[in-house]
């Protein structure tokens, strides 16, 4: 090495990072044209580790704390480099730090439905997301088979991987667990307990710690949604019968809010008409039948809603249309 290229050469004392800005997972120090000075600083804090890298080999790994750059604080590198125990030249050597606080709140979610058997309405479509948060915990990992020698490396350009994991694994337990998409709502801790569960190993054969995961919803596409809103409410009313008495009797407490407008008269003629048509076809005698014995008077019935008198047999009360 001649003079001037010697003097040309920086020396570096002090190595330490603070992070710019959230989202970065690994920074590697600038190093161009400089070396390390033998008995430098290495600064690391509390939410960060340090790594050595010679050649592209993982060499010292240093967890929080004030460390002195000697022999015998970087044993790996020694051996590596075949220095004795009292090396005192400056070296050149790759330093890459790592955060290590948690990343919170990172979204997870279908892109598109996942179709699974449902056991109770057969195969169905459902959209999932939550969130969930993770740290690095093992650097080497981390480096090896996903930073790598990057200058910096931010959480967003892990995202879409660790999402499609997430997803896969999703799907397969949704699959095998026959839970019906009616009992998912209380079902959603567990469902998130198994697949963190699974999702764990997987985390850390990339050198991260899976910390929290959460299914905030479950739920279908709007189309099926619809068909499902129909289908709850056609059970709720027993048959397709008493669905359009349900509905009837709905659009006559709404014509009922509103007695003078045209839509409350309309409803109101068109409910009179029905229940004109349903007592007359209640007291038509069956097609051959003999003339039926004269009965005793019905005892008087009266209104549930109103308390007005209601004609005999009669569904609806002509008053204020309540369903009897």
């Amino acid at each position: 090495m001649t003079l001037s290229q010697f003097l040309s050469k920086q020396f570096i004392r002090v190595i330490q990072w603070n992070e710019s800005s959230d989202g970065v997972l690994a920074y590697r120090y600038p190093m161009q044209d400089m070396e390390i000075e033998n008995g430098g600083q290495l600064t690391v804090r509390e939410s960060e580790l340090a790594v050595f890298v010679n050649e592209g080999r993982i060499a010292d790994v240093f967890g929080p704390g004030l460390h002195t750059l000697v022999t015998r604080n970087l044993p790996v590198l020694t051996d590596m480099m075949n220095w004795s125990k009292d090396f005192e030249s400056p070296f050149k050597s790759d330093v890459y730090f790592f955060s290590t606080r948690l990343q919170i709140d990172r979204k997870w979610g279908t892109a598109t439905p996942i179709t699974i058997r449902d056991a109770e309405y057969g195969a169905v479509s459902l959209r999932a997301y939550g969130n969930y948060s993770y740290r690095i915990v093992d650097p080497r990992l981390f480096f090896t088979q996903v930073s790598g020698t990057r200058e910096v490396y931010f959480v967003s350009d892990l995202e879409g991987q660790l999402r499609a994991m997430i997803v896969e694994r999703m799907t397969g337990i949704l699959a095998a667990s026959r839970i019906s998409f009616l009992d998912m709502a209380a079902s959603l801790g567990a469902l998130a307990g198994q697949i963190a569960s699974q999702m764990k190993p997987a985390f850390r054969e990339l050198g991260l710690d899976l910390n929290q995961f959460v299914v905030e919803s479950v739920s279908l596409p709007d189309e099926l949604q619809k068909v499902m809103d129909q289908r709850i409410g056609m059970g709720l009313a027993g048959d397709l019968g008493r669905l359009a008495q349900f509905e009837t009797a709905e659009s006559m407490q709404t014509a009922a809010a509103n007695p003078s407008g045209a839509a409350g008269m309309g409803v109101g003629l068109g409910a009179g008409i029905s229940m004109a048509q349903s007592l007359m076809e209640a007291m038509k005698p069956a097609a051959g039948a003999a003339p039926a014995a004269v009965a005793a008077p019905a005892a008087a019935r009266f209104c549930i809603e109103c308390g007005k008198p209601l004609p005999s047999g009669a569904k609806f009360c002509p008053d204020c249309g309540k369903a009897q």
